[in-house]
């Protein structure tokens, strides 16, 4: 006679097979892994762009210390002469005179590019009015504008004034120039701003012009260090405005060329007695200050890139 059943009660365990667990998207260990293939993969890229910037910037600083014998021989060789001779003689070249007439005009064409752009851009982010949008859709036409095309017209309209060749000419014209993508960015960054502090200035008896000034630029400081090293970079870099603006236009008229012009000039002086360590400090000496203002003011520039998402 077979024994009975014996059925499982609710409290006896009842065994079970092998169990086997199935890895879905949201295991933690797939997306540890994916992060550190995109991080390495990131970080690759990050230090494969770092070094083709990095090294032109080397090669062109070593070059300044060779002769020309060295850098025909081999471009890539280590120099063997380290004296500083070669950047008294781009200096002398002219180097020098095209350094003060470029630092004489962005004195006064950053600041003023600053002034009246962060001025206009508060008033069109502010201030409601009739043909608001138009006039702000002005301004970001002209940083889409190519110069090029303007380039006739303007020479002419320099002319009429009887601006050639002079730094209010230019300082105008880059004044102008920069002036579009600055409200463009400032524009953004006065948005931002809380109104309860504009308000607060105006009950208190404050002025729309001291409010502006004491109040809401400060405010601003770290958008307008940004722009202000864009505006920097782009008005030290700048070539085809000085090219067309800033040509003798009599013999007796001076030269007023700035650095860009004058690397090319000094290259085209040199003509058969090729000094090409002297080009290469001369590059170098026109490089320098922009890099030290970069590097002086990179966390400003990014926390002024950043600062009008978080807010």
């Amino acid at each position: 006679m077979s024994a009975p059943l014996k059925t499982a009660s609710r409290g006896d365990s009842v065994p079970t097979g092998p169990t086997v667990t199935k890895r879905g998207s949201g295991d933690p260990g797939d997306e540890r892994g994916e992060g550190v293939v995109l991080n390495v993969f990131s970080h690759g890229f990050l230090a494969l762009w770092a070094l083709l910037i990095v090294l032109p910037l080397l090669w062109l600083v070593l070059s300044s210390f060779k002769t020309d014998a060295q850098i025909g021989g081999s471009a890539f060789g280590w120099p063997q002469n380290w004296s500083l001779d070669v950047f008294s003689r781009a200096w002398d070249k002219g180097i020098g005179d095209y350094f003060v007439n470029t630092v004489i005009v962005l004195v006064f064409s950053v600041p003023l590019t600053m002034l009246f752009g962060s001025m206009a851009a508060y008033v069109l982010a502010r201030y409601p009015f009739r043909g608001n949008r138009l006039l702000y859709y002005f301004f970001v036409a002209g940083a889409m504008f190519p110069v090029f095309l303007a380039l006739v017209p303007l020479f002419f309209m320099v002319k009429r004034l009887d601006m050639l060749n002079t730094y209010q000419g230019l300082i105008l014209v880059y004044v102008a120039y920069s002036l579009p993508f600055t409200v463009f960015f400032m524009h953004a960054f006065f948005r931002t701003l809380p109104t309860a502090v504009f308000e607060a200035a105006i009950l208190d008896g404050a002025s729309h012009t001291r409010t502006f000034f004491q109040v809401m630029l400060p405010m601003a400081k770290p958008g307008l260090i940004s722009v202000g090293i864009f505006n920097t970079l782009g008005q030290w870099n700048q070539f085809i405005l000085p090219t067309v603006l800033m040509q003798p236009q009599s013999g007796d008229d001076p030269e007023r060329y700035v650095l860009t012009q004058g690397l090319i000039q000094l290259q085209q002086q040199q003509g058969y007695a090729s000094d090409l360590p002297v080009l290469f400090a001369g590059v170098t000496i026109a490089m320098i200050p922009m890099l030290v203002v970069y590097l002086s003011f990179q966390r400003q520039v990014q926390a002024g890139l950043t600062s009008a998402t978080l807010k």
